[in-house]
């Protein structure tokens, strides 16, 4: 019979399905549903730094005084960290699976000095969500990406639990940026976040948010990267996200070689009682291929176990699709 049971940052996690953060997540009563399906463990809703800074500057709007910026900063930084400390102290009390904090970052500011409380409250792990959109065209890209090391080598300094860093897709040399992580003591990496993207509504001549669900075709990219960091970097944890909609999707991942899979637009979709309906069709599949475990088959199509690898290389559809008329 299959067993689920793995690891991820170090965590024992019954199953490699990981409820990735969002609002979903910010329900006690929702996150025992999670565990009660299988789920093996909880990435808890973001703290935001950019919404506690708007939600600053908002109130300086309708101040008269100057020096209290420093005030409103602390009042209202101070209130959203109380608030997210809180929900770590009382799902842990709840639930038996890992709970992960998630921080939401653009910058290495004052928000790192909360990250101890954090800790404290019994989070069992920090995921870091980074992203600066890069709007000057005279920076270079490395300036932009020392922003990820520095916040990297100053979290170290500070937290003794295990860190991984959700990164966007559009770097240019993404192992390197993984790399680089690993070198100042990231113990995983989450391949890839989601953003917010812009639409255009013609009929309103206005802009407004694009769909903020993922699709299954969006697993292609992550597939790819996955397949290739888990070779090159193998001391470093990944897990997959984007594109997981189902319990085929989840073992196309594993057997990239991710040690965990991270779902969110799928829950929204289908429920919490779809992460159960994956896992079957994960421990279906093993049933049928004769896997005991997870470690029997994960990495087993990586780009460094596969015959050809340049199946993971090849970026351009060359006889594929070159006489496709």
């Amino acid at each position: 019979m299959a067993k689920l049971q793995t690891t991820y940052l170090g965590l024992s996690m019954q199953s490699p399905l990981i409820v990735s953060s969002s609002g979903l997540n910010s329900s006690v009563d929702r996150i025992k549903k999670y565990q009660d399906y299988g789920a093996g463990a909880i990435v808890l809703k973001s703290l935001f730094e950019e919404q506690i800074l708007h939600e600053v500057n908002h109130l300086e709007k309708y101040s008269d005084y100057t020096e209290a910026s420093d005030y409103l900063k602390h009042y209202v930084s101070a209130n959203n960290v109380n608030e997210y400390v809180n929900l770590i102290r009382n799902v842990k009390q709840e639930v038996n699976i890992p709970v992960i904090a998630s921080i939401n970052c653009i910058s290495d500011s004052q928000w790192l000095s909360f990250a101890s409380r954090i800790q404290e409250a019994g989070a069992d792990a920090f995921e870091i969500n980074i992203f600066y959109l890069p709007l000057d065209p005279k920076r270079k890209a490395e300036e932009y990406e020392h922003i990820y090391s520095s916040i990297a080598e100053k979290l170290q300094k500070i937290i003794t639990i295990p860190i991984a860093y959700k990164l966007g897709p559009c770097f240019t040399n993404p192992l390197n940026v993984v790399e680089n992580l690993r070198y100042r003591g990231a113990k995983g990496v989450v391949l890839f976040n989601r953003f917010f993207e812009p639409d255009i509504d013609i009929h309103a001549m206005k802009v407004v948010p694009a769909d903020i669900f993922s699709n299954p075709s969006d697993i292609r990219h992550t597939l790819r990267w996955v397949a290739i960091a888990s070779h090159l970097i193998p001391d470093l944890d990944i897990s997959a996200s984007t594109g997981v909609h189902d319990g085929e999707a989840m073992v196309k991942m594993l057997l990239a070689g991710a040690k965990s899979v991270q779902v969110c637009s799928a829950i929204y979709r289908n429920g919490p009682k779809h992460i159960e309906v994956m896992l079957n069709t994960l421990t279906d599949w093993m049933n049928q291929k004769g896997y005991k475990s997870i470690c029997d088959f994960r990495g087993k199509l990586n780009v460094g176990s596969i015959p050809d690898p340049t199946q993971y290389e090849r970026s351009q559809f060359m006889k594929y699709f070159s006489n496709y008329e």
